[in-house]
């Protein structure tokens, strides 16, 4: 290239389809004369030559349409780290693929000789993105004498674009651009031009493909923003609002490409509905607590209003060497948008049956309340209900009823339910209740639960995972609290290799007969390690303490476990044993889907 000449490269290839020739290996030679091992890594990164060296059912023609690629792809990566006067070669068999008629392809091709000089790298000597909206935050490495990387060129009008947008501008778009590179002083000039265009309202949702669901119900789900300011983030929210109804298969919106002589835009929705009915099923294993199993039927539309039906059973203890076999049964109505297209709300009523080691007790619930999703992340749900059961140990019979009003808050920043690597799991709970009747106290319950995961290296396969569990009652006498509200530690959930609800109190009975505290701590901390895509190991260590009554004990667990990944969360297999506390002996085995906590 002559001194102070700018220049423009331009590279396009027509690759005709010949007939397929017979099979050749090639002897590939690459080198990258005056670049660095990073540069050199990437260069060959994308290279189709490269990455087919070694298939030896590559025939001419393949080799041939991969060098001929090759150029276009190397050339990008050059341009994208900065490298804008680089010279590419590549040649088949001594001659230069490039000049090569596709129509005088190769028969056989024995040697491959690929050359890259990338040159000098280049440097911003202007980088400028007008007008820009308030607030506009460009790439950190778009500036004056920072790498030119083309990539950062088209981030930055992309940032520019999507503030406008955010800011209202809905039609914002690049009006033009000049990108010039200079060679006599190895400098990129980055000038971008932004045309905003008019401040835009939301104009009429346009609904389509929704055949049981009622339209009228379906905005008022998809809560659709009618005559705000445009707000892109207002779109994604109605997508999420109704995909979390569960009655869609998919769930699509489109901007009208033109605005309405008012700069208003219409909005076109299409969904495509899914089955109504689902049925589920899942099952534990507790050495010592015995088989889980729980199933459950639901219906996500049952009016044709997206009420969702959902009936719960669950069947715990079966073989348990602790208690007997424990029974529920659930049901539950649920309407969104009942209060604002973010808040549902829900009549629930069950039947319970609990034989643990220390009493029985049957149970009735119903009540109703309110569930409201303030952001992806943060839920809260109120209700007021009522609860009756009967307790039978070796004292006798109690009976309790009362009224409370549980709330809870939860917050979940973690990229994955059933297997995080990283983010943190926040849920607090207040449940008031007052007694009804001799045999139960008025008071509350205060728990929490807080989770916290940190993943290292490139592929997170190494995790850190920690969990602390605080309880307390307040207000009602330990012997007036029902039993529901009070505190075990032991077995999956709290400590494992200790048996299941092992730690308690005994103060009730004259000192015969234990129950859980008014107050609990538990601790747990894993080390999650993935040896294959599949396969990994844990090593973990569980405390928990109970107290109540003026009396407190603790217990800890420790062992190892296994997972094997699957589409629906890794199978779990944990083997615990008791570290500390006077609760157990021996191992304690766990195998269930999703990570322990």
């Amino acid at each position: 290239m002559g001194t102070g000449q700018i220049k423009t490269f331009t590279l396009s290839f027509a690759i005709s389809v010949l007939a397929a020739l017979p099979a050749a290996a090639y002897d590939l030679s690459f080198t990258t004369p005056g670049a660095s091992d990073s540069l050199r890594d990437t260069i060959k990164g994308v290279s189709l030559l490269e990455q087919s060296a070694s298939d030896k059912s590559k025939d001419a023609q393949d080799i041939f349409s991969a060098a001929r690629a090759d150029y276009n792809r190397i050339v990008s990566t050059l341009f994208s780290e900065g490298y804008y006067s680089g010279i590419v070669s590549i040649k088949l068999d001594g001659r230069e693929a490039a000049s090569i008629s596709p129509l005088d392809a190769p028969s056989s091709v024995r040697n491959v000789v690929v050359s890259v000089t990338p040159g000098p790298n280049f440097r911003f000597s202007k980088t400028e993105v007008a007008p820009l909206a308030p607030d506009t935050k460009l790439p950190e490495g778009f500036a004056i004498g920072q790498p030119a990387k083309s990539g950062l060129v088209v981030e930055a009008a992309t940032a520019g674009v999507d503030a406008w947008r955010d800011d209202g501008h809905a039609k914002a778009q690049v009006a033009g651009q000049s990108i010039i590179a200079n060679h006599r002083t190895n400098t990129l000039a980055a000038d971008v031009r932004l045309a905003p265009g008019p401040l835009v309202h939301f104009g009429t949702l346009d609904v389509s493909g929704n055949k049981r669901l009622r339209t009228k119900r379906l905005r008022q789900i998809a809560g659709f923003p009618t005559g705000e300011v445009y707000d892109p983030k207002d779109l994604e929210k109605v997508q999420a609002r109704l995909r979390r109804t569960g009655i869609f298969s998919s769930v699509a919106v489109t901007e009208a490409k033109t605005l309405n002589p008012d700069d208003s835009m219409n909005v076109d929705l299409a969904v495509v509905e899914q089955k109504s009915r689902k049925i589920g099923a899942g099952a534990e294993l507790n050495s010592d607590d015995g088989i889980g199993l729980t199933a459950y039927w639901l219906h996500r539309n049952l009016l044709g209003g997206g009420e969702r039906l959902r009936i719960d059973g669950a069947i715990s203890g079966i073989g348990g060497a602790t208690g007997g076999t424990d029974y529920s049964l659930g049901t539950r109505i649920e309407r969104p948008a009942t209060f604002g297209p973010d808040t549902s709300a829900y009549f629930e009523t069950a039947i319970s049956q609990s034989n643990e080691e220390d009493y029985d007790e049957n149970a009735f619930d119903i009540g109703f309340g309110a569930s409201r999703i303030f952001s992806d992340k943060l839920t809260v749900d109120t209700a007021i209900k009522y609860r009756w059961s009967k307790v039978t140990d070796s004292s006798g019979e109690t009976y309790f009823r009362q009224i409370y009003l549980p709330t809870n808050v939860i917050y979940d920043n973690r990229n994955n339910d059933l297997d995080p690597t990283k983010g943190y799991y926040i849920k607090t709970g207040l449940t008031p209740y007052v007694g009804l009747g001799g045999d139960t106290g008025t008071g509350g319950q205060i728990t929490a639960d807080l989770r916290g995961y940190k993943g290292f290296g490139a592929q997170e396969r190494f995790v850190l995972a920690g969990r602390l569990q605080l309880g307390r009652v307040f207000g009602s006498d330990l012997a007036e609290t029902p039993r529901d509200y009070l505190f075990y530690s032991g077995g999956g959930g709290t400590v494992r290799g200790q048996p299941y609800q092992s730690l308690g109190v005994t103060i009730l009975d004259g000192g015969t007969l234990t129950t859980g505290g008014t107050e609990f701590v538990g601790v747990s901390g894993e080390a999650r390690v993935g040896i294959t895509d599949t396969i990994g190991v844990v090593a973990f260590y569980d405390y928990g303490y109970v107290a109540g009554g003026g009396e407190s004990g603790s217990q800890a667990g420790a062992g190892l476990g296994l997972r094997y990944k699957t589409g629906i969360g890794p199978i779990r297999l944990d083997v615990g044993f008791p570290v500390s506390g006077d609760t157990g002996s021996g191992a304690q085995v766990y195998i269930g889907i999703g990570q322990a906590f």
